[in-house]
């Protein structure tokens, strides 16, 4: 979720991505998810695209867009626009030539985009190596898009990039417009497609050598240019050329089938369940199958509270509770990876070390990094420190923590984070929304928050506090969900009291109990992280509330 009014950072990298095998773990979490969907991967086109396509087809990707430099939304800067990647012929006549040669063709469904125009550009994509041709702009066109390149500024003229109700009524597209359009271009391509002899679309796939390149090749402006790696035909010596095989995600053998075997009564007819398992870190993705039954049945409005209880020991593989649906507890004495939390949707993630561990839980790290990023919802109680690039992305989801690595919070929407110990470098860089309360011990805080966007506010003493009781927080007992609206008026020391006790709740915290048992000294230890211009729009909505309830009684 996102507030009314406050600018959104679109950052350039995901932060989950830093490597081919993280993208084979978002593939795998995203097949979990829902096995019966194709996962695509849309990659620019650009020098060495075929050798990195190759690697996303062997991390099982089951589609693959090759992205010219032509395309691009009218929000997209324009250097953007302008400067990067290349043409998309180049790009996917290059990765045609790489999968074919390295036998995985086959495996995955090859789409071109970027400006694609006309049933000539769907017949010439088809030939250097295209199953799937994507129109994006001239199907705005086709419904009354004039290309003003501001749709980021609310401002179309034409109505459909906008939420401007006066500007919105000036779009007089309708479908019949976009339909009789691609007619047109089916049309367009099965003449082209009749003179070269073809009678369907898939003889056409890879077949570069039909395409008639002496008007290139001899144009003066070409002159000594080798265009001939371009129209290359591989010789494919047996290996498919376009696509005819499924990939093998291997979902057949992960522990989430049995997961949901147990968990049939709670799926089928809502009763409670209680599941405890031993869990290694090869159980990748462990609870993410199981919240796509939940959702698949219920959809985000999920389970009650605690429907699904998980209770598992050992060390998690990446990604555990991804995407994990309301009404499904998974509470881990172990460890956890990467990913924990990821994209967390409802649920609730428990984990704490084992009784029989010596390690100091608040000294150790307990999972690892990118932890909830892009959660939605739902609630983390970590008993332990986390590692980089905690709750990036946070949209709306609570978490409880006993420390964090660099990155802590950056680019958060919403939600709420309590940390009870230290921080690394650059926390809430780029946070827009959403709050933090930060334990801040020894006053060293500030030199570690990245502070662009934010300001550091003390929480309200316990004595201011019980002036505010007509701006009571939220219900925040140690059990039922958690659901935290922010506003100016709320009582921060309610809220962070009762998020410290569910945190001693849940997972016996040391740290939570020491803290509650002397709360009035460590109250003034704690700093509230607020956006600014969060801080900013909620004073717009709460004047705005304040108006209406003047108007009503008026």
């Amino acid at each position: 979720c996102s507030t009314p009014g406050v600018g959104l950072i679109s950052p350039p990298p995901h932060h989950d991505i830093y490597s081919i095998e993280d993208l084979a773990q978002l593939i795998f979490d995203l097949k979990n998810t829902n096995p019966a969907a194709d996962i695509s991967v849309k990659l620019v086109s650009e020098v060495g695209v075929g050798t990195i396509a190759a690697g996303v087809v062997k991390a099982h990707a089951d589609h693959v867009v090759i992205a010219g430099h032509d395309g691009g939304t009218g929000a997209s800067p324009l250097t953007s626009i302008k400067y990067a990647g290349s043409p998309w012929e180049l790009g996917l006549a290059e990765t045609q030539q790489t999968l074919v040669l390295n036998r995985l063709r086959g495996r995955t469904v090859l789409q071109a985009d970027g400006q694609m125009r006309t049933g000539r550009d769907v017949v010439i994509a088809a030939l250097l190596g295209a199953d799937e041709i994507a129109f994006g702009t001239i199907a705005l066109v086709a419904e009354g898009c004039i290309m003003m390149r501001k749709c980021h500024l609310n401002t179309c003229p034409v109505g459909v990039a906008t939420q401007d109700p006066e500007l919105r009524a000036k779009f007089v597209g309708k479908p019949e417009d976009v339909v009789n359009f691609f007619m047109y271009v089916a049309e367009e391509a099965r003449e082209i497609m009749a003179e070269l002899g073809f009678r369907n679309f898939d003889d056409m796939i890879g077949r570069a050598d039909m395409l008639d390149t002496n008007d290139a090749i001899r144009h003066w402006k070409s002159q000594g240019l080798d265009l001939s790696p371009v129209f290359h035909q591989v010789d494919a010596g047996g290996s498919a050329v376009r696509h005819c095989e499924t990939q093998d995600h291997g979902l057949t053998t992960i522990k989430d089938n049995w997961l949901i075997e147990q968990a049939k009564d709670a799926l089928e007819s809502k009763e409670p369940v209680i599941i405890e398992t031993k869990i290694v870190n090869a159980d990748r993705s462990f609870g993410t199958m199981l919240s796509g039954e939940v959702a698949k049945r219920y959809g985000h409005t999920g389970l009650a509270e605690d429907t699904i209880v998980v209770k598992a020991k050992g060390t998690a593989g990446q990604s555990l509770g991804a995407w994990l649906a309301r009404g499904v507890t998974i509470e881990l004495s172990g460890e956890g990876n990467d990913y924990v939390g990821k994209g967390l949707s409802g649920g609730r993630i428990v984990i704490y070390p084992p009784k029989e561990s010596s390690i100091v839980p608040h000294e150790n790290i307990i999972v690892g990094n990118t932890v909830m990023f892009g959660a939605i919802e739902g609630e983390c109680y970590f008993r332990g420190v986390a590692g980089e690039r905690f709750a990036v992305r946070n949209s709306g989801a609570v978490a409880v923590v006993e420390g964090v690595g660099d990155h802590g919070c950056e680019y958060m929407t919403g939600g709420t984070v309590v940390v009870l110990g230290e921080t690394g470098r650059n926390f809430a860089a780029g946070m827009s929304g959403g709050i933090a309360y930060v334990l801040d011990e020894d006053g060293s805080f500030e030199s570690r928050c990245n502070m662009a966007q934010v300001a550091l506010e003390p929480i309200a003493s316990e004595a201011d506090a019980l002036e505010e009781l007509d701006h009571q927080g939220p219900d925040l007992e140690t059990h039922g969900r958690v659901d935290i609206k922010h506003t100016l008026s709320q009582n921060d020391q309610k809220i962070l009291k009762a998020l410290v006790k569910r945190h001693a709740h849940y997972t016996n915290s040391d740290v939570a109990r020491r803290i509650l048992a002397d709360w009035p000294a460590w109250l003034g230890k704690f700093v509230k992280v607020m956006p600014v211009e969060y801080r900013r729009a909620l004073q717009e909505l709460e004047a705005e509330r304040s108006m209406e309830k003047e108007q009503v009684h008026g």
